[in-house]
This record gives C-alpha cells, sequence and structure tokens, in this order.
C-alpha cells in the first residue's frame, strides 16, 4: 500500500474517531420541521439532473459518464461532523481525482442560502463545490437523510454502489477505477446533522386540482395544437404518456426554456416554474401521475396557436423565400424589399414568424433609405430600427411602456438571414409582424452589444473564460439584456461595476442552451450611473463532454457559423432625460468605449501585451510601442482612439442618433463580421 493511501485511510479512521464523539444532539439544531426519517429507502440508481453550485456554476449529472466513479457528500452549514470530514474529503479527492474520480458536494438544507453556503465553504475549507439542491429534488430521490453522507455512483450503469459515512467509501472507489464490479458490505451510516425532508412522501397531488393548473398555465402556451412544441398537452392521457420526459427536463432545468437563475435579479418575463409548482409537477410523476378525481381541465378547452401571437399586426413583412439545403455551409444571405410605409411609425412590438424553425438560426432587419439595386441589403446601409429580431428560441419582442423605436416611411427593408442546413432540403419563408403606437411615445428606446471577436478558445478546454465590457459616460436606465452565443457555450451573466469599482451581478445562466435564446427583461430598469461597466462573463465547453461540441479536437475563434464562437451581449436601454422632444446623441460615445471592453480582462481600464489576441489584437501588438505615446507599458483610452484613427474610419457601433438612429441590427451586423476597420 503506498504511503498516500495510507495517509488518506489514517485521515478517514481520524475522521471516524471524532465525529464518533459527536452527539446527534448536538448537530440536530440543523432539523427543522418534519421529514426528518433515519431511515429513508436509498436510492439504488440515480437519474440525471442538473444542479448549480453557489458559485453559479451548472453540474449536470449525465455529463460525467465518462468518469469512472462519481462521489457526491452532503452537506448542511454548521455540521460539525461535515466540518471535521474537510481534511478527510480534500485527502479523498486529491487522490482520486487525478484517477478521473469526480466529486461534489451538495446542499439539501432548506434554510441555508446561497451567501451562507459560500460563507460556509470558506470557513470550513470546503475546495469541492457545492450544489444547491433547494428544491431538495435530488436528495429526495437519493434517499439522503444526513449531512457527511457518501454516495458512489457508477456512471456506466448509473447505479449507486455506496452510501454511507465517509470512512468506508475508499474500497467501493478503488474497485471502480480498476473496472471492477462493488462488492461493499453494509455501511456504516453517517454521524452527520440530520436534513429535514418536509415533503417526503407526505405530499398528495391531484392532477385536476393541482397538476394541470399549472401546465396550463405556463406549459401549454407552448404545447398546444400548432405551437412549438413537440406534443400538445390536451389532456391527461399525453401528459401521462410524456410523463418521464417532463421529470427529466425539470430535473434538469431544460424546460421552462428561461434560463435565468432565480438567486440573480428579478424578471418581469420569467416564465420559470416557481419552487411549489416545481416540485408539485415532480411529485406526482414520482407517484405514478396518477388521474385521479375530477373532470379534465387541459380537455375541456381547446387550445390551437396563434398565428400571431400578439393579435393582428399593422404591418407584414414577408422575407423573400429561400432554399435551405440538406446539408453543407449557407453563406449569410441578405435579401431586401421595398419599404410600404407612406408616413413614419413608431414601432412598440413586433414578431417574427419563421417559415422553416429548423433552418433559422438568426434573422436580423434594418431600414435603408433606398431599395438597392440589386435587391441585395447592406448592413452598412442601415439606417434605423424595425426594433425585431429572431434568434432560436426567441420570442415576441415588446417595447417598454410608453417608449419605442422610429420606423422611417418608404425606402426598403433590410434583412440578414443565417441558416443551418438541419438534413433535408427545405423552404423557408419568414415573416416580421409589426404593431405601431396610435401617437408617438414619450421615451426612445436604444440598444448596445457587449462583444468580443478577439476570442480564442483552446482545444479540449472544458471551462474557458472570456470577458467584454462597454463603458456608459452618462446616466441611462437598462430594461433588458439577450446574451448570444453558439454550441460550445456554457455560460453567461452579465454584472455592473460602478464607478467606485464595486460590483453586482445582474443576471446569471449557469447553462447557457443555444436551443433557446431569449431577452431576459428586468421587472425594474436598472440604474446605470454615468462611468458604469457594463460586464459580461462568457464561459466555454470545448471538450469531449460538451453533446453539442461540433469538434472538441480544434481551437475555435469568433464566426459567423454555429460551428464558430461567439460573446455577443445585446443590450436595449435609454438615455435619462432623453424624450421625443428632448434628443441625445450619447451613443457615439458609447460605441467608443467598446474596442478597449473587448481586450480588456481584468477590467482596468487599459491594455497590456498579455490582453491582445486575435486579429486585432495581433495589429495593435503590432505597433504597441508606437501606440504606447507615454512609454508606461499600457495602452490606455486615448492611445486606443488614436490607434483607430491610424486603422482608418472605422463604422460606428453604435445607434446613431436622433433623426436616424443605426439599428442594432446593425450593431450585431457588425459584431458578426468584425474587420480592423469596424472593430
Amino acid at each position: 500500500m503506498n504511503r498516500a493511501k495510507l495517509g488518506i485511510l489514517a485521515l478517514l479512521a481520524g475522521t471516524a474517531a471524532l465525529v464518533g464523539c459527536t452527539s446527534d444532539q448536538s448537530s440536530s439544531a440543523l432539523a427543522h420541521g418534519s421529514g426528518v426519517a433515519a431511515n429513508a429507502p436509498m436510492a439504488t440508481s440515480v437519474d440525471n439532473f442538473m444542479l448549480v453550485d453557489a458559485n453559479m456554476e451548472a453540474h449536470e449529472l449525465y455529463r460525467l459518464a465518462d468518469a469512472p466513479a462519481i462521489v457526491i457528500v452532503t452537506q448542511a452549514n454548521g455540521d460539525a461532523v461535515m466540518r471535521a470530514q474537510a481534511p478527510a474529503l480534500k485527502a479523498l479527492k486529491t487522490a482520486y481525482a487525478a484517477k478521473g474520480v469526480e466529486f461534489m458536494m451538495m446542499n439539501s438544507n432548506l434554510k441555508d442560502t446561497r451567501e451562507a453556503i459560500q460563507a460556509e465553504a470558506q470557513k470550513a475549507g470546503y475546495e469541492t463545490p457545492i450544489l444547491m439542491d433547494s428544491y431538495q429534488l435530488v436528495g429526495e430521490s437519493l434517499g439522503v437523510t444526513r449531512s457527511a453522507e457518501v454516495v458512489v455512483i457508477d456512471p456506466k450503469s448509473w447505479k449507486v454502489v455506496y452510501h454511507g459515512a465517509l470512512p468506508g467509501s475508499e474500497k467501493a472507489l478503488d474497485a471502480l477505477v480498476a473496472g471492477k464490479s462493488v462488492t461493499v458490505a453494509a455501511a456504516e451510516p453517517s454521524k452527520g446533522a440530520p436534513i429535514a425532508f418536509p415533503e417526503r412522501g407526505a405530499v398528495k397531488v391531484s392532477y385536476a386540482k393541482d397538476v394541470a393548473p399549472i401546465l396550463e398555465a405556463k406549459c401549454v402556451a407552448c404545447h398546444e395544437e400548432g405551437g412549438i412544441g413537440p406534443f400538445a398537452m390536451n389532456n391527461y392521457a399525453m401528459v401521462k404518456g410524456f410523463a418521464p420526459m417532463i421529470r427529466e427536463v425539470i430535473r434538469t432545468d431544460r424546460m421552462p426554456p428561461y434560463h435565468a437563475d432565480p438567486h440573480i435579479g428579478k424578471f418581469s418575463d420569467d416564465k420559470r416554474l416557481t419552487a411549489d409548482e416545481t416540485k408539485t409537477l415532480v411529485h406526482w410523476i414520482e407517484e405514478g401521475a396518477p388521474r385521479g378525481e375530477g373532470a379534465d381541465p387541459l380537455g375541456a378547452v381547446k387550445h390551437v396557436a396563434a398565428e400571431w401571437p400578439l393579435g393582428k399586426p399593422d404591418l407584414i413583412i414577408d422575407v423573400p423565400a429561400f432554399k435551405i439545403p440538406a446539408s453543407g455551409v449557407v453563406d449569410y444571405q441578405r435579401p431586401a424589399v421595398a419599404g410600404t410605409l407612406t408616413e413614419g411609425k413608431w414601432v412598440r412590438a413586433s414578431t417574427v414568424k419563421p417559415g422553416e424553425r429548423q433552418g433559422v438560426h438568426h434573422l436580423l432587419t434594418g431600414w435603408m433609405e433606398q431599395m438597392p439595386a440589386d435587391g441585395k441589403s447592406s448592413e452598412t446601409k442601415w439606417a434605423a430600427s424595425l426594433g425585431a429580431g429572431y434568434a432560436v428560441g426567441a420570442e415576441s419582442s415588446i417595447e417598454p411602456t410608453n417608449a419605442g423605436v422610429y420606423l422611417p416611411p418608404g425606402g426598403a427593408i433590410g434583412f440578414q438571414m443565417h441558416y443551418t442546413p438541419f438534413g433535408k432540403e427545405s423552404v423557408d419563408k419568414s415573416r416580421v409582424a409589426l404593431y405601431f403606437y396610435d401617437k408617438p411615445p414619450e421615451l426612445i428606446m436604444h440598444s448596445t452589444v457587449v462583444m468580443d471577436p478577439t476570442i480564442q478558445i483552446p482545444a479540449g478546454e472544458a471551462r474557458h473564460k472570456e470577458v467584454a465590457y462597454v463603458q456608459f459616460p452618462h446616466d441611462a436606465l437598462l430594461y433588458s439584456a439577450f446574451p448570444h452565443a453558439h454550441y460550445r457555450a456554457y455560460s453567461a451573466d452579465l454584472w455592473i461595476q460602478y464607478p467606485d469599482g464595486k460590483m453586482k451581478e445582474l443576471l446569471a445562466l449557469p447553462r447557457y442552451d443555444f436551443n433557446w435564446q431569449r431577452s431576459y427583461t428586468f421587472a425594474e430598469p436598472i440604474k446605470i450611473p454615468a462611468g458604469s461597466k457594463l460586464v459580461s462573463h462568457y464561459v466555454y465547453d470545448n471538450s469531449k463532454r460538451n453533446p453539442s461540441n461540433p469538434d472538441p479536437k480544434i481551437n475555435v475563434s469568433w464566426g459567423e457559423q454555429s460551428f464558430q464562437e461567439m460573446l455577443f451581449t445585446s443590450l436595449s436601454y435609454r438615455w435619462v432625460g432623453e424624450t421625443a422632444s428632448h434628443r441625445v446623441n450619447y451613443d457615439e460615445e458609447l460605441g467608443k468605449t467598446r474596442l478597449l471592453g473587448m481586450m480588456d480582462d481584468n477590467l482596468d481600464g487599459k491594455l497590456e501585451k498579455a490582453e491582445l489576441k486575435g486579429q486585432m489584437g495581433a495589429m495593435l501588438l503590432k505597433y504597441f510601442d508606437v501606440l504606447d505615446k507615454n512609454h508606461d507599458g499600457y495602452l490606455d483610452a486615448d492611445e486606443l482612439a488614436a490607434a483607430q484613427g491610424m486603422m482608418g474610419n472605422r463604422r460606428s457601433a453604435a445607434a446613431a442618433p436622433p433623426a436616424k438612429p443605426k439599428s442594432e441590427a446593425a450593431q450585431q451586423a457588425e459584431a458578426f463580421n468584425p474587420s480592423p476597420t469596424n472593430q
């Protein structure tokens, strides 16, 4: 037996002796309410789940299928037993993580908040991520009753091969690492603090009174006849048939498709299930999805998807038809159609209806003064916004109350169409619906983007991080954010850094889902003091564990196609004090901060050589010493502005107010086609 193994066993033995002197009475105060079951049935297998840890990183169990073993250690704040075992857990993880074993801690204690878990981890010295089982669904299904329980899972079969105290778990790990079957005698139970599961086996759910109303309120809008859901929830039998899948997508947080984490921010367009709704549905399915008594609410009303969810449009614009090939790579298409308005209109809402939903990646729109002679749009000529755009999974866009975007009369409507072949030839006939105000609104909405076309993602890297920002030169109000990336994106967020350096998280997407992209509208507009930075962090998974990864063996950089990548967060805001009768011209100032924000990874307001990446970075690096006028080893904002002048007349990447503001789509188009002249 090697020295490291002896050290681990000594630690485990010492821990066992220590915790053996800890009475349950001293830790029972952690339990609350009812549901403390000393002998709850232990799971023999485990189904997939996704939980977020206290640092806002998502963990999905089945993504770890290639590991020889997975270890889950339960934890409750204040538990002396678990705290005492922290060194032994660290030693165990150090020894077995090198052999590919995955370790997680899990907190199912109802009273422990995210902030409290973070503080406990720091105090106790836990170095393993602590997953927040806030709804207790995973702990319930595993048969957890106490803190400091160790659950060892065999990913080849998803069987639980060990469930007990930390001392003794190494035998199961040795067998799994060696590829042998596990034969472990009855495990010593944990002496950790009891954890209450008040709803375990105690809740009786009615389909008619409890389940159907939730489905009707939160699911039927998509899962109806003609809706975008893969099946219609039109009666009990249909729901019963899909019940296992419904449980799966809820436990993995794929449905409903609203991925802002509830621990961060509040949103007016929140589509998530509440905690009670989530538990009601899962518990009902785990009970066998019984029909029970009462009429079937889902069968009583026939739900059919409306052609236009916001009602009859004021204007419908047909995108020229395009034949999507069955395979290959399709270059961006840029058709144009003549404008039909005889007078300018203020847009209050829009809906994009993709003709071939499987093949339309995104659709962007912009207004041009004249119809191009060749019938082809050019984003460089987009002079105004339609307020309309679409990306995979997006919904209708509704402007804030008494705010809108102005669409001039005549001219032409340009489109930027990104098509993705999906295995069969198809013809797309997308349409755009616009809804107008009867009278001009008082407030004017603007858009900008946080972007970084210099991203470089190494082959095989599982958690590659990138960051970018824009800095607001004047006071503003932020209404919504729309994060966008491609298949390798793992997570995304948005922070505000105030002028005094303090930071606050505004939006967290611990698991980015390329198939469901949307805008997240804040319940109340976020105040942005002048000088503040809006900062986006993106994490990319370019490893083989990412099931959506087109090729984990290649380095990936920015690009238009979905097999390339983007860091792109669209922001909708307005300037404080600006009205339709009092226009301001601040967008160009804002746009000038974007180049610095693309590459200033440490957010210190200047660029050093190590931060320069990509085509733009290479160009700046080539002339760095010439551009560094004060020879301090950095490029500050003034020096960078001079560099931009040297590189040519750069197109503004921000909206150009006031009479003819450049559309959000024009900014996006510049982002999608980065070059030295438009960065």
